[in-house]
């Protein structure tokens, strides 16, 4: 396969990621509306109904032989990458998401593009494009507009400064999610990573669920939202939005590195911004509409620049005359 066409391939991969991913900020309110139930309550539920899957896909893995022979050191540093990205970051996400909107969430989080690209520059030397700055530029400054708008519809509380506080730490420690598993990858496969990583996360999650309510697994089997029609909701956010576009998000960063997958993810705001509207009718004002014009097209110079180069995290790939 060309290596253009591998790049369309993941670009459209890493589009439906994140799609699939901005769903979750809305399944999360809609959790909290409908049910009284605390944030860790509610993270530990959607990885109980996640693991299953990832369990099947590491055996599927091991059955067919299809885990790279590596040292351990490297699988290890790939369960402490879960659980610093998918572990605290969804941590600092759902304590969050209890003070501020949908919107405000997932235009404050898509800050991780910008970091995850710095990383590779300070960490790994992964040069910056021109062209990739001038993407940057243009999709935060959508971000920017998208969240001034929505701020100035929103009361200054302490509780709102307190939740954008938390999503801003979610997307610190998704950035060193997101630059960790970019080398990770090519070391021991796109789908064996995701699953190690996000088994390594249920555990430390269901760990911090049961050492902060010190409750049994009797507890669990009580909580209101099982027993409720809201369980569709969890049942949602554990499959889609968390488990398919995990390994759709972890593929293509295979064929497009992670530096454009961090750029591309920029249009989760915008995907987010439409469904908070629709769904939770969360208010829509000129500043999202146009910042959601910028945000695409700063992704569609990614896919324009990302086409026509080497993938850093993938340098034996072929080139697009190949």
């Amino acid at each position: 396969m060309k290596r253009t066409q591998l790049y369309n391939q993941g670009f459209l991969w890493a589009v439906l990621g994140t799609i699939l991913f901005s769903t979750k900020a809305i399944l999360i309110k809609l959790c909290f509306k409908t049910t009284n139930i605390d944030a860790s309550s509610l993270l530990m539920l959607r990885m109980l109904f996640s693991l299953p899957l990832y369990a099947a896909a590491m055996w599927y893995f091991f059955a067919n032989q299809q885990l790279k022979k590596v040292k351990a050191s490297t699988y290890f540093a790939a369960c402490l990458i879960g659980l610093l990205g998918y572990y605290m970051s969804s941590l600092f996400d759902f304590i969050g998401l209890q003070y501020v909107s949908a919107s405000i969430e997932r235009i404050i989080l898509f800050i991780y593009p910008t970091l995850a690209v710095l990383l590779n520059l300070l960490i790994f030397k992964v040069a910056i494009t021109k062209k990739q700055w001038i993407a940057i530029l243009i999709t935060y400054l959508g971000i920017g507009l998208a969240y001034w708008g929505e701020l100035n519809q929103i009361p200054d509380t302490k509780m709102f400064f307190f939740g954008t506080w938390m999503i801003l730490l979610c997307a610190v420690t998704f950035a060193f999610y997101l630059v960790g598993a970019g080398k990770m990858i090519p070391k021991i496969g796109a789908p064996q990573f995701t699953s190690l990583s996000m088994l390594a996360a249920s555990i430390g999650i269901f760990i911090h669920y049961f050492v902060t309510h010190q409750q049994g697994l009797a507890y669990i089997v009580e909580l209101p939202i099982l027993h409720s029609s809201s369980i569709w909701y969890v049942i949602a956010l554990a499959i889609i939005g968390t488990v398919i576009p995990s390994f759709l998000m972890s593929g293509g960063m295979k064929r497009i590195g992670s530096n454009d997958l961090a750029i591309i993810t920029s249009i989760g705001p915008v995907s987010t911004l439409f469904q908070a509207r629709w769904i939770l009718n969360e208010p829509f004002s000129w500043e999202q509409i146009l910042g959601t014009v910028f945000v695409l097209l700063g992704v569609l110079l990614v896919k324009k620049v990302g086409a026509t180069k080497t993938n850093p995290d993938y340098p034996n790939y072929p080139s697009p005359k190949g």
